[in-house]
């Protein structure tokens, strides 16, 4: 019989003399999701093969969990029958992350247990010290007024007595956490929309307050006055009429609601929007989630940072579970987009001022060799790709992109359509 394939929650093991190996996944399932299940008498490939239970099995596998896995976890260890054989099954569940095995940390990966280094390790015991459910408000006078008024209008009502429990609102020893502070009706957190002139920030034109109140209204009073900017320009150089707006408000939506969802709100810094003449951008505080890898990122695969307020969000209708929002923004506009480092993601979307921009020359004296040989290149190969160009100017990818971004911000190149097929116009 065949009961299916390990996973990032799930480990198999053929027997307790695998009992060392199968307490590592343990530890490692429990730092990637805070729960794991392992079974002793099962082949990696999912067969049943039985296991030999005696008098002290089960002991020796609970002590041994007892002595090796730090901090300490209380597991449920059961014997089943499977296809008339007998198989252990040991659940854990545990929020004291990080978890060791044997004086070192694993994280889960798929189905194997990698050993982490020091900088994830690092990592790893921030996002379990600074979530915002476990830290407490600096002010306990909260009110909740706007918050409810969002419920009442997805026709939900939050019950007086019983909504900051089922709402995380409160620390384990019942005052209000970080999250009650960022969803009360007035905090400290400042969201701005700051509007540059030209391409950089040295010119300030107008700087837009939405902060200060439940951080849920301050994210779609941000949205509707971006929907407002997002005007139609029309182009009649043709043949025929052609209409199309600023930037796309779809990818714009989801870059900001993800930003809101995942910034690290412990850290005092909330996220911003940036417009320039040329592009918007979207800053978030913290880098990408421990145990999420950049591809399943841009694949959509999703890790919240902020998983309690995830749930408020989905209640509200802000945001969906269907991780389409990055793969959203890939497909029109590319990976090229993003810029994520330890500290912070940002998202560039590239303003449609085809009328201006195309017809302006642009200025290349300042350019280095490097970045003139890039665009002589996509001059030659207007589909030309990453990976080609650093192939043929002996660059890395990393050290390309990073020229193309600042090419792009300069209103040199602009990228039409999604990485696999679009194109790049070149604007000198």
């Amino acid at each position: 019989m065949n009961i299916g394939m390990e996973t990032e929650l799930i480990e198999f093991k053929k027997s307790t003399g695998e009992l060392k190996e199968g307490i590592i996944s343990l530890a490692s399932m429990l730092n990637k999701n805070g729960k794991a299940v392992l079974y002793f008498g099962i082949r990696n490939d999912g067969e049943v093969i039985g296991q030999q239970i005696g008098d002290r099995t089960m002991r020796e596998v609970s002590q041994g969990i007892a002595n090796a896995i730090k901090p300490q976890i209380i597991p449920e260890i059961i014997m089943e029958l499977c296809d008339n054989k007998n198989i252990i099954k040991v659940t854990a569940e545990g929020d004291e992350k990080p978890y060791s095995a044997y004086g070192k940390y694993y994280m889960r990966s798929a189905d194997e247990d990698r050993e982490i280094t020091p900088q994830q390790l690092r990592n790893l015991m921030l996002s379990a010290s600074d979530s915002i459910i476990n830290i407490e408000a600096n002010n306990q006078e909260l009110t909740f007024e706007q918050l409810k008024t969002l419920y009442a209008g997805r026709n939900m009502t939050l019950r007086e007595n019983t909504y900051k429990q089922n709402l995380n609102l409160l620390t384990r020893n019942g005052s209000y956490n970080l999250m009650a502070s960022l969803l009360s009706d007035a905090n400290s957190y400042s969201i701005k929309v700051a509007v540059f002139r030209g391409t950089d920030k040295i010119d300030l034109i107008r700087r837009n307050e939405y902060g200060y109140r439940c951080m849920l209204v301050a994210a779609k009073q941000v949205l509707d006055y971006m929907e407002a900017l997002n005007e139609t320009e029309v182009d009649v150089g043709g043949s025929l009429r052609k209409e199309q707006k600023l930037f796309d408000f779809a990818c714009f939506r989801e870059a900001w609601l993800n930003a809101c969802l995942h910034n690290r709100w412990s850290r005092q810094t909330p996220p911003a929007v940036y417009l320039f003449e040329n592009r918007i951008e979207i800053v978030s505080v913290g880098g990408l989630p421990d145990g999420l890898t950049l591809e399943e990122f841009y694949e959509g695969k999703s890790k919240p940072v902020n998983l309690e307020l995830q749930q408020i969000m989905v209640q509200l209708d802000y945001i969906e579970q269907t991780g389409h929002g990055v793969p959203l923004i890939v497909a029109r506009y590319g990976r090229e987009v993003f810029d994520i480092t330890e500290n912070f993601i940002t998202v560039t979307i590239p303003l449609n001022r085809r009328g201006k921009s195309l017809a302006a020359k642009k200025d290349m004296r300042h350019l280095d060799d490097m970045d003139k040989k890039i665009v002589v290149l996509m001059e030659r190969n207007s589909n030309i790709r990453v990976n080609e160009i650093s192939e043929k100017t002996g660059l890395g990818t990393t050290a390309i992109t990073k020229r193309i971004r600042r090419l792009k911000e300069m209103d040199i190149v602009v990228r039409e359509g999604s990485k696999r097929n679009g194109h790049w116009i070149v604007r000198h």
